[in-house]
């Protein structure tokens, strides 16, 4: 029986293979090598040696942090709101604030170019900050609300029982259990910010570059190698933000598990 319901799993293995595994394993054996098909370091080195690349990398950085901040500034309290049934008995407004995942970013960020412009507001890098914000913040309220929502309000109460002030039970009771999806929300904001190439190129006239912008430039001029070597630095900084993500989750499991 447990043989059968393997079988089930076969199907997805193969996606996973076919559409994740081997285009990763084409992205490292394209970044080192050259346009001969031989062993090198040197799309690395050019990364290194180029001021722009690594200017715009660092740029991207930046604009990645600046949304994130923003969208936890926005997004916890909304989320907070959401999920207190004494602030919030409908659960339409929820709706309303997940509503916009629904739609395609692109579609959302050319809304967005339309809005600044019915306004008369100049695109550029306020415009560029504001669609990221505005493109990624449910993704920064929904984890913050579903962990709220699961959250073990009994803990709550007995911190109220126990004296403890509304500010008290909200920093020592409901942020530290809401720290997992605060986590989740970043990196399901930084890391899109980061890689993003449509969003900058709509919202500021292609004027400001970001680094998937960069990427994607080499790529479509045929570079592949360099484009190649530059979606693995990529790769790495975002599995380097994952490990370091589940690191903090594993310690607030096991802070919870003391308390």
């Amino acid at each position: 029986m447990s043989t059968r319901r393997a079988n089930w799993a076969i199907p997805y293995f193969i996606f996973m293979l076919l559409f994740v595994v081997l285009p990763l394993l084409l992205i490292v054996v394209y970044a080192f090598r050259d346009n001969s098909g031989s062993f090198t370091f040197q799309n690395f080195v050019k990364f290194v040696s180029q001021p722009e690349a690594i200017n715009t990398f660092v740029y991207s950085i930046g604009v990645a942090l600046i949304t994130t901040v923003l969208c936890i500034l926005l997004g916890y309290p909304a989320a907070y709101i959401l999920s207190n049934k004494s602030l919030n008995r409908s659960q339409i407004t929820v709706v309303l604030f997940i509503l916009p995942m629904w739609i395609n970013i692109l579609v959302r960020t050319l809304a967005t170019v339309a809005l600044f412009d019915f306004v008369h507001i100049p695109l550029g890098q306020g415009a560029l900050i504001f669609g990221m914000v505005y493109n990624f913040l449910p993704f920064m309220i929904y984890p913050i609300y579903n962990t709220m929502q699961k959250m073990d309000h009994s803990l709550i109460e007995a911190a109220q029982d126990l004296g403890a002030t509304p500010g008290e039970v909200f920093t020592k009771v409901t942020m530290p259990l809401s720290m997992p999806g605060v986590t989740s929300g970043i990196m399901m904001v930084f890391m899109p910010t980061i890689s993003t190439f449509a969003i900058a190129e709509l919202l500021t006239m292609n004027n400001v570059k970001l680094f998937g912008t960069t990427i994607q430039e080499n790529i479509n001029n045929g570079m592949w190698n360099y484009g190649a070597a530059l979606s693995l630095i990529m790769l790495v900084i975002i599995g380097a933000t994952s490990l370091f993500a589940d690191s903090g989750d594993s310690q607030d499991n096991e802070a919870g598990g003391l308390i």
